[in-house]
């Protein structure tokens, strides 16, 4: 635990992509980011200091929603070509497309057990699959206009999805039969996501509102008005004691939901922001927006040790008989101090600029080389690693893999020597980039130093001036 709690800071801007980032997702420990965009790409960004950044082509039209699988084996995809895409994160960029929608598939979301996905789309469905088998297995109709998103709740029991139709649904999984439904005749939700112990639901509305419904006793708790335009995206910190959301009027704020109050606005994207995502031990979020930037922030104001409390929530990945959600109070510490009225971040960072490609980019092209397993039983449902995946790819070891990062720059037939001389330059460009950064920030820093010292002996003149 933090001895001294602070406010979020931004840590860095990622450029890379070339339109609108769409979706943000850490992976498991946190050490990787895929971000999805407009642009037709996914990038996966490797956060250690000498980062890279891998570019995965495959979708013929804008990619609209990313996510990891929880073991971090996978990432999916969903797209405007009517696809959604189950990609190995490796340099060999391999991808299977799941075919089923008949319009742009908007999002598609894990379960949290790894064994299933789930995608909504303009064609008023919501789909579930097999991850395993790459196949549908069943889809649900309700919802009579596009359906932006959809999400399982941590016990994998039920969906929740919300439509341009007004309304909030939750689907039960075992019946595939819509169980409640919310309905807000003031505007739509762009996304919903489940508290992390299942018993709530949180609604990013297009009417420039946050709510959270109580899915046990379908009644609201809870009302923000905070942001001057429509609410694209939230997401739950693990303690489920705060809210971040991201907004068209270009800012994320972040909600305090035990006093029930904005605490944080942040700045730094220029233009609307589309997502934003808590890593799972609630250190990082993610923020993508308009700009084609990709913002990674560290949280610092609830610093505490999760894996307690993400113990506490694991039994909810597991299916029981009801009753079995969690209470939604009294939840896990409440760290920060309490502030009278929000606070204003705005980074120093100047990120204008969203045509540099940082950090350098290694382009993959998808080699769409999973098999569809159409032999394999239906009892055969079990989760099996992303190896079986690809049976007909010829993948290597995972030593040759490893080598493979490194070689991944290196033409099949030039010398070694050429290779290695290559490699050393990448390596130096590499030092050269987190080098240039570091002078960036510390003439912010000079800068800030300058401006505060003009401003003092601005006011000690004003001062002595009035003495006189």
């Amino acid at each position: 635990m933090a001895s001294a709690l602070e406010d979020p800071v931004l840590i860095r801007p990622f450029r890379g992509h070339r339109a609108a980032v769409t979706g943000v997702a850490f992976n498991a420990d946190a050490a990787g980011l895929a971000t999805s965009s407009l642009d037709r790409f996914l990038m996966v960004w490797k956060l250690k200091t000498q980062c890279r950044a891998y570019k995965f082509a495959g979708h013929m039209e804008a990619v609209t929603s990313v996510q990891f699988s929880p073991d971090g084996q996978l990432l999916a995809s969903a797209s405007q070509d009517r696809t959604v895409r189950l990609w190995i994160p490796c340099i060999h960029g391999e991808s299977s497309v799941l075919k089923g929608h008949t319009a742009s598939v908007r999002s598609v979301s894990f379960s949290h057990d790894g064994h299933f996905l789930v995608s909504s789309s303009n064609d008023k469905s919501i789909k579930i699959w097999s991850v395993h088998r790459q196949r549908l297995l069943f889809s649900l109709f309700q919802h009579t206009h596009w359906v932006r998103y959809a999400e399982f709740s941590p016990d994998g029991r039920l969906i929740a999805s919300c439509s341009e139709d007004k309304s909030v649904k939750i689907w039960d999984t075992r019946n595939k039969t819509c169980i409640d439904s919310f309905l807000d005749y003031e505007g739509f939700a762009n996304f919903v996501d489940f508290n992390p112990s299942g018993t709530c639901i949180a609604s990013a509305g297009s009417n420039h509102t946050v709510k959270l419904w109580d899915i046990r006793m379908n009644k609201l708790l809870q009302h923000y008005k905070v942001h001057r335009a429509g609410v694209n995206c939230v997401s739950f910190h693990p303690s489920g004691n705060y809210l971040i959301t991201a907004s068209t009027d270009g800012t994320l704020k972040i909600l305090d939901l035990l006093e029930g109050r904005l605490i944080y606005t942040l700045h730094g994207h220029k233009g609307p922001v589309f997502s934003v995502a808590f890593s799972k031990d609630g250190e990082k979020f993610a923020s993508g927006g308009a700009d084609a930037q990709v913002l990674l922030w560290k949280t610092n104001f609830d610093s505490f040790d999760y894996k307690e409390v993400l113990k506490h929530h694991i039994r909810r990945t597991h299916i029981d008989d009801p009753p079995h959600l969690l209470d939604i109070y009294p939840r896990s510490p409440h760290l920060h101090d309490e502030k009278l009225q929000s606070v204003e971040v705005n980074p120093t960072f100047d990120v204008t600029n969203t045509q540099t490609l940082d950090p350098p980019v290694i382009e993959i092209s998808s080699s769409s080389s999973f098999s569809t397993l159409d032999d394999v039983s239906s009892e055969d449902l079990q989760y099996t690693p992303a190896s079986v995946l690809a049976p007909s790819s010829k993948r290597k070891s995972e030593n040759e893999s490893e080598s493979a990062v490194h070689n991944v720059d290196k033409p099949t037939g030039i010398s070694p020597s050429l290779g290695n001389a290559l490699e050393h330059i990448v390596e130096q460009l590499d030092v050269l980039t987190l080098t240039i950064s570091i002078l960036e920030q510390r003439l912010t820093l000079t800068e800030d130093k300058l401006k505060d010292c003009l401003e003092n002996q601005k006011k000690m003149l004003l001062q002595g001036s009035q003495e006189e």
